[in-house]
C-alpha cells in the first residue's frame, strides 16, 4: 500500500467508511437542529454544529489555498472564531453539513487523482505538502467526531446499538 492509498483509507475513514471509530456522515445523519445546537449547562464546551463549522473552516481554507484560491478563503482573528455558527437556522444547519461533506469529498477526489508532484508540492500560505495536510486534518476529524458522538451521548441521542 502506498501513501496515497493510505491516506485516502484514513480521509475515507472521517466521513463515510466505518472503520475503528464511526465516520462523520453516519453520526450526524440523524442529528436534529436541537440537537445540533445543544450545549451543557454543566460544561463549558462547543456544540456540535460549532464543531462541524470549526472542522469545515480548515478543510475549505485548505482545499482554497491548494486551489490557488486564496483571495476568498475563510478568515479567523484566531482558533475561537472558527467554531462561529452562522445564522442559527435548520436551513443554515443542512447547509453546513452539505458544505462540509463537499469539501472533505473534494479533497479526497485531488488526493486520488493528484499526480505524484502535486502530492507533495508547497502550497500557498501553508506549512504542509498536500499529504501531509490531509493526514493532520484526518486526525483532527478523528479527535472532533469522537467529541461529536460524546456530546451525542450526553443528549441520550446516540443509538444504544449500532453497526460499528
Amino acid at each position: 500500500m502506498d501513501v496515497r492509498d493510505l491516506l485516502l483509507q484514513q480521509w475515507g475513514s472521517c466521513l463515510d467508511e466505518e472503520d475503528w471509530f464511526p465516520p462523520l456522515e453516519k453520526v450526524l445523519e440523524d442529528i436534529t437542529f436541537e440537537q445540533a445546537t445543544w450545549k451543557s449547562a454543566d460544561v463549558e464546551m462547543n456544540s456540535i454544529w460549532e464543531l462541524v463549522c470549526h472542522l469545515l473552516f480548515f478543510e475549505k481554507r485548505f482545499l482554497m489555498r491548494f486551489q490557488g484560491e486564496t483571495a476568498n478563503e475563510p478568515q479567523a482573528e484566531d482558533n475561537d472564531a472558527t467554531f462561529r455558527l452562522p445564522a442559527e437556522t435548520l436551513k443554515n444547519w443542512k447547509a453546513t453539513k452539505q458544505e462540509y461533506f463537499h469539501v472533505h469529498r473534494e479533497l479526497g477526489n485531488i488526493l486520488a487523482n493528484a499526480e505524484h508532484e502535486d502530492l507533495y508540492r508547497e502550497v500557498l500560505r501553508e506549512d504542509n505538502s498536500l499529504v501531509l495536510e490531509l493526514k493532520s486534518l484526518a486526525m483532527h476529524d478523528a479527535y472532533h467526531i469522537g467529541q461529536i458522538v460524546f456530546i451525542s451521548k450526553m443528549q441520550g441521542a446516540w443509538p444504544a446499538k449500532r453497526s460499528f
